[in-house]
This record gives C-alpha cells, structure tokens and sequence, in this order.
C-alpha cells in the first residue's frame, strides 16, 4: 500500500478546497486548520492512501463532526476529541482500525480524519461517503447501499460519551444520534459505523481529498496572480457560474442540531435586477432565480467570495457580501432514482422534481 504523505501546505490547500465542496457546510476549517499547524509543529505527520490499495477485510474509521455549524463557529476545535470517539469503536469492537477516512469532504470535516490520524498513527483513506457536505446521516452513498449503520460513538468534551448501538434504519441512526448531539450541545465528534476496504472500493466517492486540495491549490493560486479565483474553480471542478450578486438578507436559526434558513443575493453585473434566494439546512439545498428553482440538491451548489474565491458558509455569509453563486456536478451514486430518494429536493422537505444544471 502507497502513502503519500500530506504536507502542511497541502493542508492549506485543503482546508480552502473543502469549504467549496462543503456547499454551505461541513463547518468553518479555520479552526481545523489551526489544530493541524500546531500538530505539525509538534512533530506530527499524516500520510494519504488510495482506496482502491485497502485489502477486503481492511477496518476504517469513518469521522466527522456532526451538529450545527454555527455552535461548531463558537465552540473551539480540540484535535483530541475526535481521537477519542475512534478510540471508542476500537474499545466497544476490541480491535484496531488500519486507516481512517472523512464521512464528508465539506469544510471542517475533511480535516477531523488528518486530526485523528496524527493522534492515532493511522493513515487517511482518499474517499469520503458524500463528495460534499450533507446535513443527515442517510444522505450517504454507503446509505444508498444500503450498509449497516450501527455502531455510531459520540463524544463531548465534557466527559459524556454515547454508542448507539441498534438501529433498524439509517433514518433512525438519524434521529437517536441527533438527539444525543442536540444534548450534547447541539455539536459532537463522531465516529460512525466502521466500514470494510471491499465497502470503500464498492461505495466510497474515491479522491475527494485530493479533489478538495487541487481545488484550494487552484484558488491560492488565482489569489497570489490576481487572477479570478471563481474561474479556476469553475476550470479545476468542472462547474457552471450561476448568479453574482450582493447578499441583501439573511435569516438563520439553530434547531435540533441543525442551522436552517435563506439568503437572498440581488443581481450585480449580468444579473443585475434578478433575486436569488438559497435555503440551507447546514448547505444550501435549492436556489430559485425570481422565484423559479434553477438549482438543487445533489448538485453542489457553492457561494463563493466575488473577490477571493473563498467559500461562504452558511453561519458566515452576511449582509452585504459580494457573492458568486456556482454548481458542481454531484457524484453519480447520487443521480440514481435510490441515490435521489436520499438527497434529491424532496429529502429536505421541497416538492421539486430534480433537474441537473448539467442536463
């Protein structure tokens, strides 16, 4: 098995790349970033394996922070705790992961799986189970393939540590672990159900990590030359530009372990005298054009800064911003009729019929 190992300026690269993919969410990285610089000061490194070398019977962990991203904006990062819900599975299990793996490539969990890693001494799987950020643990692809979602661990701080066990669905892992979550603060480190290398290579979305650092790279880049950080994302992903604008509203709250509402964007430039206006529940799930529904999820939409390309997300984007709406393609698990009863517009409560600005 080749591990290639990840550099700190790698990890910049990442933090920028996967606050895009993130779609809205996932969590800032900010704070993800500073744990990973403090690591690597201390001497720490973490090294990236391709799924397609795990061996069948290979144990990884899956990782992530689950909750509300605004609460994860005012609650500090600590690398240790999520560590400590992978060193949970190992204790309920009685036996050792050989890597771990992010359960989202969006924002601030791309970067727990490098955390537990430089705690652990294991590598990091290039994969994730959603090529973007989701708010719901059925919105999965190892969901849509319909894998076992049991055991999940869940850790506080505060010394308040939660298996969940048994479940017939992955809609009910849902709702018993947010539940746990929401008493936790409404923000958790978790480690879910561990999963097979034969489960990876079958239903894992492969080299999303290196997708996300090729992408930062590529805005790094359009930032030193002071050149257009929204084309080279368009360029390195392969998107479409969708509306640019001013943020002229925003409206949030925090509810059950979630961040829902909408943002309104008032046309600039081409798009001047048109409204957008994006709901979110953590990302941003559908945006109509003057009341006319022209994205939605699976495809990614992401808001990015006019200026320097850097993503907004949804507890961050505030009145006034200038602001760059944009589509991504979403990963073919997702496209599929199961695929869309999972993260298709009527997943999140819409009665949309999906259609791709890619079609």
């Amino acid at each position: 098995m080749t591990a290639v190992p990840i550099t700190l300026d790698d990890i910049e690269s990442l933090a920028v790349g996967a606050w895009i993919l993130g779609t809205g969410g996932g969590g800032s990285p900010y704070l993800g970033l500073l744990n990973m610089r403090r690591l690597y000061d201390e001497g720490h490194r973490v090294e990236l394996i391709s799924p397609i070398d795990l061996a069948d019977d290979d144990r990884v962990a899956v990782v992530s922070n689950m909750g509300a991203p605004l609460v994860g904006q005012e609650r500090l990062a600590d690398s240790r705790n999520i560590a400590r819900a992978v060193a949970m599975q190992q204790e309920f299990h009685g036996w050792k992961f050989g890597a771990v793996m992010s359960l989202e490539i969006g924002g601030n969990n791309s970067i727990q799986p490098l955390m537990a890693a430089a705690h652990l001494g294991l590598p990091v799987v290039d994969a994730d189970t959603m090529g973007r950020a989701y708010p719901e643990a059925q919105m999965t692809s190892v969901a849509v393939g319909d894998l076992r979602p049991y055991p999940c661990a869940l850790f506080d701080p505060r010394g308040i540590e939660a298996m969940v066990t048994n479940v017939p669905t992955w809609k009910w892992m849902e709702r018993a672990s947010r539940k746990i979550c929401t008493e936790m603060g409404s923000i958790a480190s978790t480690c879910k159900a561990p999963r097979t290398g034969a489960e990876i290579k079958q239903w894992g979305i492969h080299f999303t990590t290196s997708k996300a650092i090729g992408i930062g790279r590529r805005v790094r880049e359009a930032q030193r030359l002071h050149t257009d950080p929204i084309a080279a994302v368009l360029d390195e992903a392969n998107g479409k530009l969708l509306f640019r604008g001013k943020v002229v509203d925003v409206a949030r709250r925090t509810t059950e372990g979630f961040l829902r509402g909408a943002a309104v964007i008032e046309g600039l430039d081409e798009d001047r005298g048109a409204r957008l206006e994006l709901a979110f529940q953590n990302e941003w799930v559908v945006a109509w054009r003057d009341g006319a529904p022209i994205a939605m999820s699976p495809d990614l939409i992401c808001v990015l800064d006019s200026v320097s390309g850097n993503a907004f997300g949804t507890e961050t984007i505030r009145y006034g911003m200038r602001a760059s709406v944009i589509a991504l393609p979403a990963p073919p698990v997702f496209l599929t009729p199961k695929g869309l009863t999972h993260v298709g517009p009527r997943a999140f409560g819409y009665d949309i019929d999906f259609r791709s600005v890619f079609e």
